[in-house]
This record gives C-alpha cells, sequence and structure tokens, in this order.
C-alpha cells in the first residue's frame, strides 16, 4: 500500500555545482515538522508525483529554510536590476546535476506564468536568495512556457507591427503619388507658359510685319 507523504515545498542543493541533494515535503497543511529526502530515494517520477523508497528524516521548517537553495532566489542583470525569479529547474535524476533553470518575470507561485531558460552558462555569481546573471532583460532569454497573458501581448505586438508597417507603405504610395502630381503639375505648368509665350513670339511678329513699310 503506497503512502502520502504529502506535497513537495522546496528542494536543497549545492549551489556553487548547481546540483540537487534533495528536498522535503510537508505532510499536512497542520504539521509543522517536514519530510526530508534524499534524491537516491527516488524510486520513479510519473505525471508530477514521485514514488521514493525507504524512510524520509524528520526536521522542522526552521532548520530546513538554513538549507542552500536557488529556488525563489531573485534574478539580477548585469546592470545590478532585478529581471524575475528562479522559479524551477531540469535536471538529471541519477546525478542530480541541473541543466538549466526556469525563470519567471512575476511571482514564481502564480500558475500558468511564463518560463524562461537561463543556461548554466549565463550565471556569473550567485548568493543566497540572488543569482547574477549576464543578460539585460529576461527576453533576451529562450521562452520555454508561454502564459496566457504573455501570448495575448505577442499577438497584439504582431498586429500593431503589421499595422505600422501597412501605414509605412500607405504613407510611402502616397509621398510617389504626390510627388508624380507635383511633377504632372510642373509640366503643365511649363507647357502652358510655353504655349502662351509661344502666342505672344507669333503675335509681336505679325504686328512687327504689319507696321512695317519696307515689307
Amino acid at each position: 500500500m503506497a503512502l502520502n507523504y504529502g506535497n513537495g515545498e522546496n528542494v536543497w542543493m549545492h549551489p556553487p555545482v548547481h546540483r540537487i541533494l534533495g528536498w522535503y515535503s510537508r505532510p499536512s497543511n497542520f504539521d509543522l515538522n517536514r519530510n526530508v529526502w534524499r534524491l537516491n530515494q527516488i524510486y520513479q517520477i510519473i505525471d508530477r508525483e514521485i514514488y521514493v523508497k525507504g524512510d524520509p528524516a524528520i526536521s522542522d521548517l526552521a532548520t530546513l529554510n538554513r538549507f542552500p537553495t536557488l529556488i525563489e532566489a531573485n534574478l539580477i542583470n548585469i546592470n545590478g536590476s532585478k529581471i524575475g525569479f528562479i522559479a524551477d529547474f531540469l535536471f538529471e535524476m541519477k546525478t542530480g546535476k541541473i541543466k538549466y533553470y526556469l525563470v519567471s518575470r512575476s511571482n514564481p507561485n502564480i500558475p500558468g506564468s511564463s518560463r524562461w531558460k537561463l543556461n548554466i552558462e549565463n550565471i556569473k555569481d550567485q548568493q543566497p536568495g540572488l543569482v547574477f546573471c549576464d543578460t539585460t532583460s529576461i527576453d533576451e532569454l529562450s521562452l520555454i512556457k508561454s502564459s496566457i497573458k504573455n501570448d495575448f501581448f505577442q499577438k497584439g505586438k504582431k498586429i500593431i507591427d503589421r499595422f505600422d508597417d501597412m501605414k509605412n507603405k500607405a504613407s510611402s504610395r502616397l509621398e510617389d503619388w504626390l510627388e508624380e502630381d507635383e511633377d504632372m503639375n510642373q509640366n503643365l505648368d511649363y507647357k502652358q507658359k510655353r504655349f502662351y509665350n509661344d502666342e505672344r513670339t507669333s503675335r509681336s511678329f505679325v504686328n512687327k510685319k504689319e507696321d512695317d513699310p519696307w515689307i
């Protein structure tokens, strides 16, 4: 018979080498103690459920809060500004080696929020509660999971960009039309002036012919 040891709350790790050592779970909402598990106690993981072997160690939350972890740490960019939170990670179950972290722009506990991929190579330093990376913005990272809000924002941005392109093309065509119309008006003015000048010249020649007695 399988026993339910509660929901997993957090992991404990060795941050300098980005390796998972274990995690702890909460037996019930009214229990102040926590079940502490080692990584090698994992038997298998199926559909967000972890099957373990052996019994857990019992500890209290005050002690576990002193365990090193980067989960929910602030992500700091190269300018010293906070751009997100460390929300999750992908790791190798046999060795505990973390392949990469998942970053959230806002509170990582909000369900359905977007996740960006933070490679280990992008991390320059880490301290308790802080992770320093070599990027300027979270948008420079690869988007792994997009939220409905982010999808709506991206689609809206594409529509605005398309509208701007259409507007620029329409403005360019209008300018071409105006230039063509201006050229036509200039040619028409030139022809009219030339017609009047030619008419005046012919008239003056005729008048001169009539006035000249030697002709």
